[in-house]
Order: structure tokens, then sequence, then C-alpha cells
């Protein structure tokens, strides 16, 4: 599991130095739950620290590698985590998503990661990021993990069942383009969410306002510079991106109008080199995932095929709140297609 999940008796260091000794007395609720089914916890994993990040670039516990791709980013913040899996290490692994943590990774080492309806899994005893953003979700090496982990109640269903819409395929390189258009679907103008984020850099500020200015210099570089800009957006920023959180929701709900699900790429590229420059690329690689942790829809990313490079470009797999199973079930469905 990622190591922003309490575990009583062993060290849970949130990937920050400021809690490199820190040992929790109680273990969070959905770790207890999974422990109680059966599950075996095989080990915590590394991730970007705070969970603030899309490359899992640690500076204290070392950047995670890629096991699938060599030589590329592992994705973030739950980078750790979906490396274990591509690495063959565990059945299956816990991971959050708060922008995209869990699909950016199953994205970038080839896996499946599912980010559920805001509130289908407890986070107590998870470290919050921007809690009102933040979900626990399964990352396992294809869908049919995921459903496992998850332990729902799954109907087969075929591509004929249901009705697709798509967006943004158009912003996509081409070979990711190509892969998302397999699957037929009716091309619609969904909104992006980027006039949310200063809702999102409110509540981050608001969960390291007091931390920070003590455990400044524990910080890492690459994250004191956002987090300090978190800190000091002022309440106007504030309250005009909860108005186009609104309003996004809104617009949301009226484009999906009339179909069962959407379907987008994961990202518009494929995995990049594991040396980029996180700050400069993180509005990139959330663009098409950070939409649906402001709306709290449930989104799943799955593997489709070699794009550029020969890397795996990822579908995301989108539906209504409450409609889980829904998208588990088409992406078992386009995961069969894919296999034809």
């Amino acid at each position: 599991m990622k190591d922003l999940f309490d575990t009583a008796g062993v060290r849970t260091t949130y990937g920050s130095a400021v809690f490199s000794d820190h040992v929790p007395t109680e273990t969070a609720t959905w770790v207890t739950q999974l422990e109680d089914a059966g599950w075996v916890n095989a080990g915590k994993t590394n991730l970007h620290e705070f969970a603030y990040g899309v490359t899992s670039q640690n500076l204290h516990y070392g950047v995670v590698p890629n096991p699938s791709f060599p030589g590329r980013t592992a994705g973030g913040s739950s980078g750790g985590t979906a490396a274990a899996i591509a690495l063959g290490l565990v059945d299956a692994g816990l991971g959050t998503d708060t922008g995209g943590s869990i699909r950016i990774p199953a994205a970038c080492c080839g896996i499946a990661g599912f980010k559920p309806t805001y509130g289908l899994l407890p986070i107590d005893g998870v470290f919050p990021l921007a809690p009102s953003f933040d979900h626990a979700g399964p990352m396992a090496r294809d869908v049919a993990g995921c459903i496992d982990l998850l332990g729902i109640d799954v109907a087969p269903m075929t591509l004929e069942d249901l009705s697709f819409a798509v967006a943004w395929a158009d912003r996509a390189e081409p070979l990711v383009r190509e892969r998302v258009l397999a699957v037929r679907a009716e091309p619609v103008d969904f909104p992006t969410a980027e006039s949310v984020s200063p809702a999102f850099m409110r509540e981050v500020g608001d969960v390291h306002r007091d931390l920070y200015p003590e455990n400044a210099e524990l910080y890492g570089d690459n994250i004191r510079g956002k987090i300090e800009r978190c800190i000091a957006l002022d309440d106007a920023e504030y309250e005009a991106a909860q108005r186009a959180r609104a309003d996004h929701a809104e617009r949301a709900l009226a484009v999906l109008e009339g179909y069962d699900l959407l379907v987008t790429p994961t990202m518009a590229f494929v995995a990049p080199p594991a040396d980029v420059i996180e700050p400069e690329i993180r509005g990139a690689f959330t663009l098409f995932t950070f939409p649906f942790n402001a709306l709290g829809w449930p989104a799943l990313a799955l593997p489709a095929g070699p794009a550029e490079n020969g890397l795996p470009a990822s579908i995301q797999v989108v539906g209504r709140p409450g409609d889980d199973a829904l998208v588990l079930a088409a992406g078992l469905a386009i995961e069969t297609a894919l296999k034809a």
C-alpha cells in the first residue's frame, strides 16, 4: 500500500522527511477492512512527497522507477504501488487519487487503476492532500484485480450493451487518439476543470498551513514552491473556484445526458522520460484526470495497447456518481475487445 495509509506499529512517512520517524498507533480504516477480508499487507510503497506530484520523484526516499518501461517516469503520486504491481511483487495495491494519482501511474506503468465515486471507500487514516478531492482506490494488473480488491459485484456486459460519449481524443498524440477511438463513441464537448484548481490549492494550503512554517526546510524542493503558493491563495480566488466547481458539475451532467459512460485518454501522451521537471508538466498530466476529482465521479484507467514509442496508451472510462460497477463492467468489456 501507498505509504500515505497509516499502519499501526509500522513507520508511515507520507513520503516526507517531516514524518521520517512517524509510527501510527492506528491503522487506516480501508486497510483494516481488507485485512479482515483476508488480504495481506506485503509492504509500504514510495510516493511523491505528501502525494503532491505526478512523477514520484521523491527527494527523500528515492525516485520510483518504472519497471515496465525503464527510463520513463512511473507517474505519481501512487507510483510505488504501480511499480510493485507492474513488477509482479503483489496481486493488487492501494493508491490515493486527488488529481489523478491512481490513474496517472497506472497509465505510465501499463496497469489498471480505479478512482471510485467520492466517499465510496473510507479515507480515515490517510494523510490528506485536498480533502474534498481525495479518493482511495485499487490498482492491479487488470480490471478484474481492481474488482477483487474492491470486493463488489460487477455484472458482465458487452460493449454493445452500452452507449459511450468520447472527449478530448483530438487533444491526444496520434497513436493515443487511435487507441481511444477504438471504442465506438460519440464525440462530446466535455469540460476540463482548470478553473477549479484554486479550490484544490486552498485545501492543500489549509492542510499544510501550520505544518509548513515549522518544517519548511524538510520539504523537498519539488513541492516547496507549490505548497507556498497554496498557502498564499486568497479568499477571492478560492470563492471563484468554488463557483467554477459548481458550474463544472452542472455542465458535466448536461453533456453526458443520453449516454451511459464517457471515454477519454487518461493522458494525452505516453509516459515521458523519468527526469521530467514535475512542476512544469503537472498541468499536462492532470488535464484529463482532475476534472473527475472535481466532480467526485468514478473513473477507471486501463491499458489500451501500444502507442507512441511502443509505450502503452491508457483509456479512461468515467461514469456518474454511484455508477462504479457500471464503469468496471465497461472496463472488463473493453479489455476483452482489445484482446480479440
